[in-house]
């Protein structure tokens, strides 16, 4: 099920981040926490996604056209900058609750939890994960085998009973297009929040972060340089920061040749998956894979690792928001039924 939204937005920069701060680190959030600091970027994203609790400084909302609000929002909360005489809030152009916006942030969210629907079961310190995040590899030396599909299809029958992150490492993944989607940030940009603003990687994560039929993936870099200038152990280190981030169980590593530290992601995985074919050219690329492996002493890998030799499929769904449908998907449900759940 898609993670429902609340959304701040204030051109107060600071004001607006501060708030989004407190929440993070105060509050465990039921809702995917999202910010805006300009007026155009929330409609642009009211576009395409409903917002279930909007808390909106009263100068953007003026701003705001009135189309977005009454289509867009269920809840919305207007952080008050000015005196305003009580008849102004009830005729006001919105249903909304107001808030003063010059007091501490304990108190605004004091009064979101009194006022807003479904907000009672907010808990005033975030919890760790109850489970470490569990790395699935899916990886291969041989091409064009529906590695990309078999990874879409498990994260999201995964993603149906747990929270899950798809992550593709391919050069040229071609997701945007696939999607009809152009995407606005990608791992580039998490990448660069996770070396160089730590701190603010939480509040511009679930901005950047997109969601396919209830799996979570972050879009794909557009250039190959990060992939050759992230090692290993940096890919680990910002997966780990990630699921602690948005609480995830499961991580699919969709992983590619073209990227640096391809070993030291795979020792880490709890499980891999290669697919292999039966023709010549297969079983030569796989031969020199597991030597490479045995030469390096990697023997970890291979022990973890589950060949899958697929059937000959009649139809794999074109559209990736279909995945779950079809034989393929009827292959990994056995896959995960059997091998992750051991049923």
């Amino acid at each position: 099920m898609k993670q429902k939204i609340f959304a701040i937005c204030d051109m107060e920069e600071a004001y607006a981040l501060r708030m989004a701060e407190y929440m993070l680190e105060k509050i465990r959030l039921p809702y995917a926490l999202h910010l805006f600091t300009k007026v155009e970027e929330l409609e642009r994203f009211m576009e395409q996604e409903e917002i279930e609790i909007l808390l909106i400084a009263e100068s953007a909302l003026e701003l705001l056209r009135e189309e977005y609000v009454r289509q867009q929002v269920v809840q919305m909360f207007v952080l008050q900058e000015n005196d305003m005489r009580e008849n102004d809030i009830q005729e006001g152009r919105f249903p909304a609750a107001y808030i003063s916006k010059f007091q501490s942030p304990e108190k605004i969210v004091a009064v979101l939890i009194e006022a807003a629907v479904g907000l009672s079961e907010w808990s005033r310190t975030r919890t760790q994960n109850e489970t470490e995040v569990k790395l699935i590899g899916i990886y291969s030396p041989i091409k064009r085998c529906l590695q990309t599909s078999f990874a879409l299809t498990m994260g999201q029958i995964l993603a149906r009973e747990h929270r899950v992150l798809y992550f593709n490492f391919e050069s040229y993944s071609g997701f945007g297009q696939m999607l009809g989607r152009e995407f606005l940030a990608d791992v580039t940009d998490v990448m660069y929040y996770f070396r160089c603003d730590k701190e603010k990687l939480a509040l511009h994560l679930p901005t950047i972060t997109q969601n396919i039929n209830g799996l979570d993936y972050i879009p794909p870099m557009q250039s190959q340089m990060e992939l050759w200038e992230t090692d290993g152990r940096q890919w680990l280190e910002l997966c780990r920061k990630i699921a602690e981030i948005g609480q995830y169980e499961y991580i699919i590593l969709d992983l590619d040749d073209g990227m640096s530290g391809l070993f030291d992601l795979l020792r880490e995985c709890y499980k891999i998956y290669t697919i292999t074919r039966d023709d010549s050219f297969a079983v030569a690329k796989l031969n020199q894979y597991e030597q490479i492996l045995k030469f390096n002493e990697l023997e970890e890998i291979a022990d973890r690792t589950v060949k899958c030799r697929f059937p000959i499929f009649k139809e794999v769904p074109v559209n990736l928001e279909l995945m779950t449908h079809g034989e393929l998907a009827g292959y990994v449900k056995a896959i995960i039924r059997e091998d992750l759940y051991g049923k």
